[in-house]
This record gives structure tokens, C-alpha cells and sequence, in this order.
């Protein structure tokens, strides 16, 4: 879907006038939409440089107000329900800036219209993210996950703001509560039953997978909570010319745990993370942090598990419901993630039930 019209090209053309620096006059290159309603232009300026042009227009329903109740979030619909920034400019913004004021190789934002939702970033280069590096050969796994663990360290040591402003804008960093993990996490139930041809789960076999949902969100409700960029993987993480890590699409980032980056780091659905990198991600960033293994790896199953679920649950609703089968490739791996995610022992009643649910959970080959 586009979103771009001749209006909204009138006010690119503004916007990069407005920029200076002969911004206007440069060279647009799209580079089309990513997962979100976001869409990129690089722009090559007459004197070699490039920078990325960010359009994202306010056409999703608005992220969650900080004081909203249940009722307010459920009415308001997904965006405020799981607490995401609905591709909002000024939160990429303010989240970059917060990245880059603790060391971290965040874009730099040349000029901004959040009333119009665009940015002029940085440009770090195209065919430096991990996944293509490691697919390519060009670099090692283990030493560039070992590199994105060090950068969450730092950012798992820094204190986690409340509030994030800038130059009269400000966004909030709000909670990762149990009202967005049980939306996510019913994207099982509501999905991953049409992988074998049944409807969503209803009458008592719903009621049990409340009882079980319910459980497992207490569980990581418990664990300590940190600033947690959310969609850490391998396609977002790109290795600069220096030496470094790019970060990217952090806009979304809440009040959470360590363990759902490391997740989303080490249990990719999308690529095959090797034992010998998940485990030099995991041992750096528990040294780095100071923190006892038999602890995180709990916290990393439970947490995982919900990622798990709802990534599982997506995959699923993108087949069967939106008709794009392609993300049916990328099951038999999630599926499997699943299930290594409910062997730990502090998962044994979510994975008995999955088990009578969902049997072909413990089936795939990933």
C-alpha cells in the first residue's frame, strides 16, 4: 500500500527546501516502505553527500496516551493496546538522541517536521545489515553478535528515562504492561490454530489459555525492568565502516526487559542464529552487566515464550488471513523457537497446554 500523494510529494519538496544546505536540490532515490507505514528516500547532494529523507505520514491510529486505562487503549486500537509509537518521527528522533547521548551509533537527525512526519537523517549505507553480511560472508557471525550485545550492556546500564524532550517536543517511555504482552501474546490463540485448519480458540479451551496467558505474564511481570529497544535483530543492526553498530527502527521502544532484546537478537525468526553466536551474545552481555546466568536464562525463556507466541501467531494471520504465504518459510523456524522457549522448567504449564493446543509446535523441523 502507498501512501504517498501528490500533496504529500509538494510537502517533501517544502520540507527539503526549508532543510537548506542544498537539500532540495538533491537527488531522490526511494528505497520504498519497510514493515511499518514508514517510507525512506536517499537523497545524493550535488557535493557527494547522502543523506535519508523519513515520510512517515500520521495515517495509523495514535500511539497510547501515558495516563489512558484499558478501556481507553482498547477503543483507541492496536498502536495504544501494545504501546507502539505508530511510526511517529518525533519518537524515532528522541530515541535517537537518547541512544547517541550514551555512546551509541544512533542516526543523527539533520532536520525534523513532526507535524508533517518527516525527518532528514543520516545515512549509514545500504548492505551493511548483519543478516546480508553474514549471508554474504563478508563478515563472522560471533563477532557482530558479540558487538550488538555490547551495545545492549550500555544500554541496559543507563538509567531508563520517563520522558524524553527536545527543542519543545517530548515522547514518553511508557511501560511494557500486561495489557500489550496479553494483546500480543493472543495472537496465538487467535492464529496459530488456522496452521491446521481450525478457527481461533473458544468456550473452554479459551478460558484455559487466559488461565495460562495470564500466568506467564505474572511471571515476567516479576522480573526487573529495563529500557528495552524492542525490534533488536539482525536486519535492524548494521556494522559501519568503523567499526561500529548502526542502530535502527528503535522507535518503538518501552519500559521492558533485557531479556526481550536478547530474544529478538538470538531467536530470529527470520534467519538461523548459530549456537556459538547466541551464546557469545548471551556470556557477553551477562559479563558486561554483571548479572547470573540461571536468572537470565529464566528470564529469557518467559520472555521469549511471549515474543515467541506472538510472532508465531503473525505468521499465521500474514498466511491465512492476508494471503502472503511466503511467511509459512519462516514458521518451521519460529515454531521451533517456541518450543525450545517452553522446555524450561519454569514454563510447564504453558507448554502443556501448547502441547494439547498446538501439537505440531513440537514438530517442526526449524
Amino acid at each position: 500500500m502507498s501512501f504517498v500523494t501528490d500533496t504529500r510529494s509538494g510537502d517533501i519538496d517544502a520540507f527539503l527546501i526549508a532543510a537548506g544546505d542544498g537539500w532540495g536540490e538533491a537527488r531522490r532515490q526511494p528505497l520504498g516502505q519497510d514493515a511499518s507505514t514508514r517510507r525512506y528516500i536517499r537523497l545524493f547532494r550535488q557535493d557527494g553527500a547522502t543523506a535519508l529523507l523519513m515520510d512517515a505520514p500520521r495515517v495509523e491510529s495514535d500511539p497510547c496516551p501515558p495516563d489512558a486505562d484499558a478501556a481507553t487503549r482498547a477503543k483507541m486500537g492496536w498502536n495504544a493496546m501494545t504501546r507502539l509509537a505508530a511510526s511517529r518521527v518525533e519518537a524515532f528522533v528522541l530515541i535517537s538522541e537518547h541512544l547517541r547521548s550514551l555512546g551509541l551509533r544512533a542516526p543523527k537527525v539533520l532536520k525534523l517536521d513532526a507535524a508533517r512526519g518527516f525527518a532528514l537523517i543520516e545515512d549509514f549505507g545500504d548492505n551493511r545489515e548483519f543478516a546480508r553480511l553474514i549471508e554474504s560472508g563478508r563478515q563472522a557471525e560471533v563477532p557482530l553478535y558479540t558487538a550488538a550485545a555490547e551495545r545492549l550492556a550500555i544500554v541496559q546500564k543507563a538509567s531508563t528515562p520517563k520522558l524524553l524532550s527536545m527543542d519543545g517536543l517530548s515522547w514518553p517511555i511508557l511501560e511494557f504492561d500486561a495489557l500489550a504482552l496479553g494483546a500480543n501474546a493472543d495472537l496465538y490463540a487467535d492464529w496459530l490454530p488456522a496452521e491446521t485448519g481450525q478457527g481461533p480458540l473458544e468456550g473452554a479451551a479459551r478460558a484455559r489459555w487466559e488461565s495460562e496467558r495470564n500466568a506467564l505474564i505474572a511471571q515476567a511481570m516479576s522480573f526487573p525492568r529495563s529500557f528495552t529497544l524492542r525490534d533488536y535483530h539482525a536486519e535492524n543492526l548494521l556494522w559501519l565502516p568503523e567499526g561500529d553498530v548502526g542502530l535502527l527502527d528503535f522507535q518503538d521502544a518501552v519500559l521492558g526487559w533485557d531479556a526481550w532484546d536478547l530474544a529478538m537478537l538470538t531467536q530470529d525468526a527470520r534467519r538461523a542464529v548459530s549456537p556459538e553466536a547466541a551464546e557469545a551474545a548471551i556470556r557477553t552481555f551477562l559479563d558486561l552487566t554483571g548479572q547470573e546466568r540461571t536468572a537470565f536464562d529464566e528470564r529469557l525463556a518467559v520472555i521469549g515464550t511471549l515474543n515467541a507466541l506472538r510472532i508465531a501467531g503473525v505468521f499465521s494471520r500474514l498466511q491465512h488471513r492476508d494471503g502472503k504465504p511466503r511467511y509459512g518459510d519462516f514458521q518451521p523456524r519460529q515454531l521451533s523457537i517456541l518450543a525450545r522457549n517452553l522446555s524450561h522448567p519454569s514454563l510447564a504449564g504453558m507448554a502443556a497446554f501448547v502441547r494439547e493446543m498446538t501439537p505440531f509446535v513440537f514438530e517442526a523441523e526449524p
